[in-house]
């Protein structure tokens, strides 16, 4: 099956559905001028002080330095704050709300992004599962409860030394703040407000059974494969079709459907068919 008849059946999948459960990885996140991370050069591209520094992305994403140096955890993750909020999401994500609203689709997003670009884009908070977490919540690094509260502050950071100038405290407690995300080798992450969105997510698929799922899953790559397990198992279901995105990594099992582009792409080329096709 050639790239545009991939497309045409991927299509008629998202028409046909009564559901749609969209699964993200980092790769969603490129088209809107994010990076990656791929790989240890990915990562110093995007951050070159680390470069220097010896320090890979598992070292910067590491729980460790808010108890050894504040100021150094936060460069990281303040930069990333910044970022992300200053972040557009790009047209692949309004294709996607717009077929939710066009087909009368039942949904619910699961990413493994701590980007907060769904709800950005417009998505429901309460039909989104974000398994690692997110940077726009904060948690105390004790902890000292299991409190989970918004990320409101304001972080500049030295992008020189990677150092920020203000470090968050946990409103509980005053000791140092962390983001509410699942970092490497992380022993201290409070996962319940992940956990609820687990529990929706686990409600939806329970209220969907039987009819026709199509997964659309973008950017999930085979490094950390959580999403693409997820993809995968969704798509073992009766009446469930899985299409997987992605311009590297893209192959998956027979009947389900490899597109290898990336998100924005992906999506436009399966809406330009949905275009043609709906009066």
């Amino acid at each position: 099956m050639d790239l545009q008849e991939k497309v045409r059946v991927a299509a008629e999948a998202v028409k046909h559905a009564d559901a749609i459960v969209i699964t993200a990885g980092a790769g969603m996140g490129v088209d809107s001028g994010l990076p990656d991370f791929r790989g240890d050069a990915g990562f110093w591209k995007a951050y070159p002080p680390y470069q220097k520094l010896g320090i890979t992305f598992v070292g910067a994403a590491n729980p460790d330095h808010f108890e050894r140096d504040p100021a150094f955890g936060w460069g990281f993750y303040g930069h990333r704050t910044n970022l992300y909020r200053a972040t557009v999401p790009h047209a692949g994500f309004d294709i996607l709300r717009e077929w939710v609203e066009r087909f009368g689709l039942d949904y619910f997003v699961a990413t493994s992004n701590v980007d907060g670009q769904f709800q950005k884009a417009g998505f429901a908070d309460d039909r989104i599962l974000e398994v690692h977490g997110s940077i726009h919540h904060l948690q105390c690094t004790t902890p000292c409860t299991m409190a989970i509260w918004e990320n409101r502050e304001t972080i500049p950071v030295d992008e020189a030394t990677m150092r920020a100038g203000h470090v968050p405290r946990c409103i509980h407690c005053g000791a140092v703040a962390r983001p509410n995300i699942l970092m490497f080798g992380d022993y201290g992450w409070v996962s319940d407000r992940s956990a609820r969105q687990q529990r929706n997510f686990d409600e939806f698929l329970a209220d969907i059974r039987g009819g026709r799922l199509v997964v659309v899953e973008m950017g999930a790559g085979t490094a950390i494969p959580t999403i693409r397990y997820l993809t995968e198992e969704l798509g073992s279901r009766s009446d469930a079709l899985a299409v997987r995105i992605n311009p590297r990594e893209p192959q998956i099992r027979a009947p389900h459907l490899s597109l290898s582009c990336g998100a924005r792409e992906g999506v436009a080329a399966i809406n330009a068919v949905l275009a043609e096709e709906t009066p």
